[in-house]
């Protein structure tokens, strides 16, 4: 018997000894708070062309090649529909000082959530936040529903950004890296 094998069954005799079983959503949060995450503001427009955004941290890289991103929306989202229905929308990476708009786009009290942000309009017609280290414009690929949430599919289009640091959530509170020496 390999060793691997062995090691695998000796922790499994002991299985209940080891970590826990609460799998609650509110024991998970507090787990996956310990991962630390990104934040962008995913933006894209309604059906009668209003500006939409809102801020998220389940931003992923899925493919290179073809050029694929995913990202999801709990299913209760106001904003749901209009990102399901959307031919293109764009991922905002936030810079380390963008903690003020993550918080604004993140707020359901806010209405406009667009009123004095500084935006621009990219070819394919969605709203991309000025300032933000790096933007991916994507083709809306797919979507399907997984668990609590819609999780979005994304062929990368256009790209732009200037670099930076960016913002971090961690913990329950945003934060941000230190920088590379």
């Amino acid at each position: 018997m390999s060793t691997c094998i062995a090691a695998d069954m000796a922790s499994t005799d002991s299985g209940s000894a080891w970590g826990s079983v609460d799998v609650q959503p509110a024991a998970l949060r507090k787990l996956f708070g310990a991962y630390p995450t990104g934040v962008a503001i995913v933006t894209t427009r309604g059906p009668q062309g209003r500006a939409i955004g809102l801020t998220i941290n389940s931003f992923a890289s899925l493919s290179l090649d073809p050029p694929l991103v995913l990202w999801s929306l709990v299913q209760h989202s106001p904003s749901l529909s209009a990102f399901q229905d959307c031919s293109h929308f764009a991922i905002n990476i936030l810079a380390s000082d963008h903690e003020a708009l993550a918080r604004r786009f993140a707020s359901s009290a806010i209405a406009d959530k667009f009123a004095d942000v500084a935006v621009a309009e990219t070819p394919e017609g969605v709203p991309a936040i000025e300032g933000a280290i790096a933007t991916l414009v994507c083709a809306h690929d797919h979507c399907r529903q997984t668990g609590d949430h819609l999780l979005f599919v994304g062929r990368i289009v256009r790209t732009a950004g200037d670099g930076g640091a960016p913002l971090v959530f961690h913990a329950g509170r945003f934060t941000s890296l230190d920088p590379v020496s």
